[in-house]
């Protein structure tokens, strides 16, 4: 392309490499030093008087430094009369801290992408930004471009029984980022979500009665009133002190004047109401069940769907069976009375809101990569949720990037031990690996593979020693990018999915 320059940052020289045989041409020289002191100091060796100008920076271990260099080479460029320069940032540094997290926090990203439009420049393009709706940060165009058809793209040709796969998503927040996957692949998906509040407020002694509450007796269900929002036992009288059978009345003389119009003799008042197949949600308690459908005395079961609701413990960032001792959390780490924790249930912990940093602000929650330092904690127990059938199923747990082990390796657990799938890939758009996030997930043996793309650097040390892990190449996607802006040309046809197969 004439006229046109594209220098690399020293966090992805080899990325640059292949962007530049993609189109043809070859990096433009430029001088990347420190001075003893740390400080960076940039010399362009080329002339970029009225030149398009294409800086490719991405994040790195070293951010600060990175970030700093490719501000001065910004201002460089612009200095040296550039007609436009444009950042092309494969991984955007620091997009986790897009949102104030409390009343004195910082909004980190916002003002990296102020200070690109001080150095000077005019257009950037990113993959994946943690929140889309960064793009409002800046006063210049972005190009935010998915790494979505290149992984569809990998698993139609990689997987053989993709089309019988199931996406799914390791928590709430990812799930728009799943179901756009499942949707261009035409297969079903699934959340696993982490029940925070039961483990801080629960004491040890009532955790495994509340999962395995089921298991003690069908008249002792919890009860949901929606009058009240209150949760009481199916068999005891309610708090304004009427009779069970008074406030169950109606309901039971409807149901007796439908079962006699249907010819069904009515059910005695004393016999107890058989279990719903839909609540018993507990994989690890089908042995029971079998048992009892053997000997006659369980409930009927027909084909039905399977169960598409399954709940695990987790202790340490790993499942554990249902009868693992419970770890012993004092009074004093609970947030509210042990009297009042009695009351709470299965029901509660889900229904009951949920405290935030800036009052009630769902987006102020934590990313999962933050929890992982909760999940860890020996003296807390949480309860994890697989919601979707995976059993037998491959299952791909998406995200957009990796950077600790803990919530991948619940998730993986959870599909494979619960859920019952049958392989688990963990696909990631930002390889970030922090400390042995890699070796970790290396080890876990419910993760069969590990894909990401070459938008991060990853040091070879650590590729040559992970047989799991897949790289995908974007340096075909952020060449033709830069292509089509450098020629005017529209980048839309860089989202669409081809089906090649």
């Amino acid at each position: 392309m004439r006229s046109t320059l594209i220098f690399s940052g020293s966090s992805c020289p080899g990325l640059t490499q292949k962007i530049c045989e993609n189109l043809g041409m070859a990096p433009a020289d430029a001088e990347l030093t420190q001075f003893s002191n740390g400080e960076t100091s940039v010399r362009i060796l080329t002339s970029v008087r009225e030149k398009d100008v294409f800086v490719v920076q991405s994040g790195s271990p070293k951010i600060n430094d990175t970030i700093m260099e490719l501000l001065i080479m910004i201002s460089a460029c612009k200095g040296g009369s550039a007609s436009k320069v444009t950042a092309v940032l494969p991984y955007f540094p620091y997009s986790r801290q897009s949102k104030k997290k409390s009343h004195r926090g910082a909004i980190t990203a916002r003002m990296l992408a102020n200070l690109l439009g001080v150095a000077g420049v005019k257009h950037v393009v990113t993959v994946d930004l943690h929140a889309s709706q960064m793009q409002g940060f800046f006063t210049c165009p972005v190009d935010n471009l998915h790494a979505e058809p290149l992984i569809a793209r990998w698993i139609r040709h990689n997987v053989s029984d993709w089309k019988e796969a199931v996406v799914v998503s390791k928590n709430a927040g990812g799930t728009k980022r799943v179901t756009s996957l499942a949707d261009a692949l035409k297969l079903n998906f699934g959340m696993v979500t982490t029940d925070k509040k039961r483990g801080r407020n629960i004491p040890a002694s009532m955790t495994t009665s509340m999962i395995l509450n089921h298991l003690d007796g069908i008249e002792r269900q919890p009860v949901l009133d929606p009058m009240s929002n209150q949760v009481r036992n199916s068999s005891s009288e309610p708090e304004n002190g009427t009779p069970a059978s008074a406030n169950g009345q109606h309901a039971d003389a409807a149901e007796g004047s439908s079962r006699a119009a249907n010819g069904t003799p009515p059910r005695s008042s004393s016999q107890p109401k058989p279990l719903p197949v839909r609540s018993l949600t507990t994989l690890s308690q089908s042995s029971v069940i079998d048992e009892l459908d053997e000997e006659g005395d369980g409930p009927e079961y027909n084909d039905q769907r399977a169960q598409e609701v399954i709940h695990g413990r987790l202790f340490q960032g790993h499942i554990v069976p249902d009868d693992f001792p419970s770890p012993s959390i004092s009074a004093a780490d609970t947030d509210i009375p042990i009297e009042e924790s009695m009351t709470m249930s299965h029901a509660s912990s889900f229904f009951g809101p949920q405290s935030h940093a800036l009052g009630g602000s769902g987006d102020a929650a934590v990313s999962s990569d933050e929890e992982d330092e909760v999940l860890k904690n020996p003296r807390v127990e949480h309860m994890i949720t697989l919601v979707g059938d995976v059993r037998g199923r491959t299952v791909f747990i998406v995200d957009d990037m990796i950077d600790k082990p803990g919530s991948w390796i619940a998730a993986a657990e959870t599909v494979v031990k619960r859920g019952f799938a049958k392989k688990v890939y963990c696909i990631a758009t930002h390889g970030v690996f922090g400390g042995d996030c890699l070796e970790q997930m290396q080890a876990c043996d419910c993760i069969d593979t590990i894909v990401v793309t070459n938008s991060y650097p990853i040091p070879e040390d650590k590729t040559g020693s992970a047989s799991k892990l897949v790289v995908l190449d974007l340096s075909f996607l952020l060449a033709e990018a830069i292509r089509r802006n450098h020629y005017g040309e529209s980048i839309s046809p860089l989202f669409q999915h081809v089906m090649d197969q």
